[in-house]
């Protein structure tokens, strides 16, 4: 696959996916087959079409279809494959096709929305089904021939790396003010430069609104952001526009996260949720634990990690040795990482490299 612009540069038009590797997926042509059969039409939708753009790694094919949910299921079984009603209800069968799951859901448009779910009726018009969504980079329709439908223009914003809310930004977060946290998380993932001015002031103005999720569900999105290539940027702007106070109670540390960041990157390290949480977040484990609704494991290790001795190269070396047996090697790691973050080291410095080097 040939990558149609570098990120920052405006896309030409014409954009494909022809040659992209996610078009050979097994079963993914029978679904097609299955549908178009039953005089429907089918696009890949979403999150893999950005990602192909992107030449990011595609994790699951989601499909939207003409066809409604009774028609796709009854699609399927005529074409030999295995379907369940997984969110009939809101449109969506799940597809087996050679042992991989293909989520397909019926194009719609919201008739009345109210929180993560929303009143829905089906259309067969996809520029409808588009302006439904939350931003424009996951507003793309890819056909099985490799074909981009861009009924929004988000292939400009994918290549110009902006991240922006479909219409008007302060309709689409009181449809669901989850979307305050995925246009931080999607910045911090996708986005270069500074935010979307408008997307931004929206996310300000509606931040009250927050107080409405669930605890999971914001969980859920924060682990996301941390893991996320931007995440100290992400953090920086929520800090900005008030987001982490009125969620957490306090500013978060972008600076320890884009320390910590910067350590994992200069040594080929993999970067670690809790050890992400505990550069982050001031509040103790249990506190966090209860805000996001952390999982026992995560909360344990938090625990641990705060408990631990600080690891300094300035130990002696049965003196390390002694912290490592305390604590065990995966802690003693997150802990050294920790704490060299929290210094003024670089992060490439041998000898606090030398000292994680005692927890492989």
């Amino acid at each position: 696959f040939e990558k149609l612009a570098r990120p920052g540069v405006r896309t030409m038009t014409g954009a494909s996916l022809k040659h992209h590797e996610m078009l050979q997926t097994p079963g993914l042509k029978e679904v097609f087959t299955a549908i178009e059969a039953a005089d429907g039409e089918a696009r890949i939708v979403g999150g893999a079409v950005r990602n192909a753009l992107l030449d990011e790694p595609v994790h699951e094919i989601d499909i939207a279809t003409t066809l409604e949910p009774d028609a796709t299921m009854a699609a399927a079984v005529a074409a030999g494959l295995s379907a369940h009603p997984t969110g009939i209800d809101h449109g969506t069968v799940t597809i087996v096709s050679e042992n991989n799951a293909f989520e397909v859901t019926t194009l719609r448009h919201d008739v009345e929305t109210h929180g993560r779910h929303a009143t829905v009726a089906f259309t067969s018009d996809w520029q409808a089904d588009a302006a439904r969504r939350d931003f424009t980079i996951n507003a793309l329709y890819c056909g099985l021939d490799g074909r981009i439908f861009d009924p929004l223009n988000g292939i400009d914003d994918i290549f110009n790396r902006h991240v922006r809310f479909v219409g008007e930004p302060a309709a689409r977060i009181q449809e669901d003010f989850l979307r305050i946290l995925r246009f931080f998380r999607f910045f911090a993932q996708y986005g270069e430069g500074a935010p979307d001015e408008a997307g931004l002031a929206a996310c300000k103005q509606h931040r009250a609104g927050l107080k409405q999720l669930s605890r999971e569900r914001v969980g859920q999105e924060m682990g996301k952001l941390l893991m996320a290539r931007r995440a100290s940027d992400g953090i920086d702007f929520m800090n900005e526009a008030g987001v982490s106070e009125e969620l957490f109670g306090e500013r978060l540390d972008a600076a320890m996260v884009a320390r910590v960041a910067a350590i994992d990157e200069a040594n080929d390290l993999v970067p670690d949720l809790p050890m992400r949480l505990a550069a982050a977040f001031a509040m103790p484990p249990a506190a966090l634990a209860d805000a996001l609704r952390l999982s026992n494991a995560t909360v344990r290790e938090m625990g641990r990690l705060r408990e631990s001795i600080p690891p300094s190269p300035a130990l002696r070396d049965n003196e390390r040795k002694v912290v490592l047996y305390q604590t065990g090697p995966d802690t003693f790691a997150r802990a050294v990482r920790l704490a060299w973050a929290e210094g003024d080291a670089r992060p490439d410095d041998r000898d606090w490299r030398g000292l994680l080097e005692l927890a492989t």
